[in-house]
């Protein structure tokens, strides 16, 4: 998330309760969770298994619950509920803030859009021309759709990323990370009906022009796709991913979190993405290998039984 204008770290550690450290007459820019920082970011840690790669990051200011060494121009912001602090944050600077009409006054229409009966648009949305946005649609706050945009029937754009911290010592183990990120869709995508893109944690999901979406596709927090992809229904893409310009996935293929899938791939139906995969080659199965492999390795197991008889026969 973006702030406004820069805020003095001084206000920050005031509105957390924080002791600051370091780097305190800075201003950040935002706040952001580790897998999207940028410098100026402030970013939180509240486990020693990430302290390192938290201090190390592209992020500038560090939510920390512990005193640590870090670079020279950094800053610490010392606080015992590094994740509580988070929620302020986002609470203060993006609030919930509730509209009860079908399309927001703040939201802003291009041109020769059509929004249909039904249609549920937020605070802040921004919608480009020549646009088709079908009945019962959502469109939730802050997100930005581009020019000539289809999104059809029933499908939620800026849904809560499935986002949690987990902490065994409450009753409640796992508590909501609150979203304050934005869907961005680009110009010339087309969404089919019955779709989930969740919004980014902190920072966008996005989803690059010309893509085409089937019915009942779910796309998580934060993720990347690219230019002209293509993924038919029921695929499922878990949150930061990154999946390159001009990539397939045919029907009901499953991406696992925090991975890339290389420009011009291709993954088969029903395949299972569990690790990257490199551009330009075609995919199949669970988990995926190439096509081509995979196929070999099916013919074999299928002539199994017709080996097995060989086998025991000559015995």
């Amino acid at each position: 998330m973006r702030f406004d204008q820069p805020v003095p770290l001084a206000l920050i550690a005031k509105l957390i309760n924080a002791e600051l450290i370091g780097n305190t007459n800075a201003s950040a820019t935002g706040i952001n969770e580790i897998h999207k920082v940028e410098e100026g970011d402030l970013v939180f840690v509240d486990h020693p298994k990430y302290y390192d790669t938290c201090i190390n990051s592209s992020a500038s200011f560090i939510i920390i619950n512990k005193k640590t060494d870090f670079p020279e121009g950094k800053a610490l912001l010392l606080t015992e509920e590094p994740f509580e602090a988070y929620q302020t944050i986002v609470n203060h600077f993006r609030p919930f803030a509730p509209s009860m009409k079908m399309i927001s006054d703040s939201a802003t229409i291009g041109q020769h859009s059509t929004i249909m009966p039904g249609a549920y648009i937020g605070n802040h949305v921004q919608i480009g021309k020549n646009c088709t946005i079908f009945p019962n649609v959502t469109i939730l706050d802050h997100c930005i759709i581009g020019d000539d945009v289809i999104i059809q029937a029933g499908t939620v754009i800026g849904s809560d990323a499935f986002y949690y911290n987990k902490k065994n010592n409450r009753p409640v183990h796992y508590r909501k990370m609150l979203s304050c990120g934005r869907v961005v869709i680009e110009n010339a995508v087309e969404i089919g009906a019955g779709c989930t893109i969740d919004r980014g944690v902190s920072a966008d999901t996005f989803i690059g022009e010309g893509t085409k979406i089937d019915n009942l596709v779910h796309i998580g927090h934060d993720t990347v796709v690219g230019k002209n992809c293509l993924f038919a229904g029921q695929v499922g893409i878990a949150g930061a991913t990154t999946i390159e310009d001009n990539v397939i996935l045919w029907g009901q293929v499953g991406v696992s979190k925090t991975l890339t899938i290389g420009k011009g791939a291709i993954v088969n139906a029903q395949s299972g993405v569990k690790d990257s995969l490199e551009g330009g080659k075609a995919y199949f199965g669970s988990p995926v290998e190439e096509a081509r492999q995979k196929v070999k390795e099916l013919v074999w197991i299928k002539r199994i039984p017709e080996l097995w008889e060989k086998v025991m026969g000559k015995k």
